[in-house]
């Protein structure tokens, strides 16, 4: 039975299904036969999966059974596994501690297919080659790209102590423009810094976002952007353009730019507009884009005819609608430069005060 429905129209979903493509609306759980189970800290508990290259969810594969539950065993002489934190469409994640160093790490191991695969297993150590050059608060670097006995990829990140953007969005609802914008602003520092290492996020949604409790920071978290599994270097030659293309992920489908849809070459502006898209869902609970059908939402991104902000939510402010639309134009041209910029509008949005003030790098 469906699990999902709409609060506004109340038509009826199956999981995954997270928004309603009549009117882009935040799903509710009902007829849910037990409780969902909180997600475990540092993992990216995801609905709304990147889609493969066949524009399909990343499918999922039973692990073999040495890997099935590693808790408590040592990886390759130097993670001791302590538990797992889940699964997703495309990885198992567990937590461990490096016996080097000390440190407590996340460990995703890779399905099967992903290391069996040339083509995935080329992408992937160039993923993680890209990754280690990201040295930021506001990024979730890879710290190492190693193989199991049983020849299967993994990668080693920070393990972080907090809550997806997703899951707490979900739980309390929509923010305010004084909540919402200090974390924009992180986020817009964190991309920034991979900007500048000439690396394009391409999968920016609220999954992958995490949200870390720092008392250090006035709204009580840190924003961190996760899982730059889909980076790719701007300046990339036509050997990364093949490999990306026969890739095994592409973007998740809500949060692409049109040109990311339509396959032209991408740059910043594209985490641009995919940030727009993700603060529009952080303000209102919903997505800026609305159709009949899945088909309908991603043409009507393709025309440029977002809600707007202030319809959905009035009481926010007319200089916040004006910086998500800017960065919401269909014409890569028509957005903000750099994720600075962005961070500048923002911030006078809600303030007026010395453009800069939050942007750090």
């Amino acid at each position: 039975m469906s699990n999902r429905r709409c609060p506004r129209c109340q038509t009826a979903y199956a999981a995954p299904a997270r928004f309603c493509v009549k009117d882009g609306s935040l799903l509710v759980e009902t007829d849910q036969p037990e409780a969902p189970k909180a997600p475990a800290p540092g993992l990216r508990a995801s609905s709304r999966d990147s889609a493969d290259a066949s524009g399909g969810p990343g499918l999922r594969e039973p692990i073999p059974s040495s890997l099935a539950s590693l808790t408590g065993q040592v990886l390759d002489n130097r993670y001791h596994i302590t538990r797992k934190l889940g699964e997703g469409g495309m990885s198992y994640v567990y937590q461990a501690q490096d016996i080097d160093t000390g440190q407590a790490v996340a460990v995703k191991i890779l399905i099967p297919r992903l290391s069996r695969d040339p083509a995935s297993v080329e992408r992937l150590r160039r993923e993680a080659t890209i990754a280690t050059r990201l040295n930021h608060p506001n990024v979730c670097p890879i710290l190492r790209l190693g193989e199991t006995s049983d020849r299967l990829l993994y990668l080693v990140m920070p393990f972080l102590e907090g809550e997806p953007l997703s899951e707490h969005e979900t739980r309390r609802g929509p923010f305010t423009a004084s909540e919402g914008i200090p974390l924009l602003v992180q986020m817009c520092q964190g991309l920034g810094h991979a900007h500048d290492l000439q690396i394009v996020h391409r999968d920016l949604k609220p999954e992958n976002i995490m949200l870390v409790p720092d008392s250090d920071i006035p709204t009580g978290f840190r924003a961190v952007v996760m899982d730059f599994g889909l980076a790719k270097e701007r300046r990339a030659g036509p050997d990364v353009v093949k490999l990306t293309a026969t890739g095994i992920v592409l973007g998740t489908p809500e949060f692409m730019s049109p040109e990311q849809i339509r396959g032209k070459p991408l740059d910043g502006r594209s985490d641009i507009y995919a940030l727009a898209v993700l603060a529009f869902e952080l303000f209102t609970g919903q997505l800026p884009f609305t159709g009949k059908s899945a088909q309908e939402t991603m043409i009507a991104r393709l025309r440029g005819a977002p809600a707007q902000l202030r319809e959905v939510k009035g009481e926010l402010p007319a200089k916040l609608e004006a910086v998500i639309n800017k960065a919401l134009a269909v014409n890569p041209a028509e957005r903000y430069g750099s994720m600075e910029e962005m961070a500048h509008a923002l911030e006078s949005s809600v303030s007026g005060g010395v453009l800069g003030r939050l942007f750090r790098r």
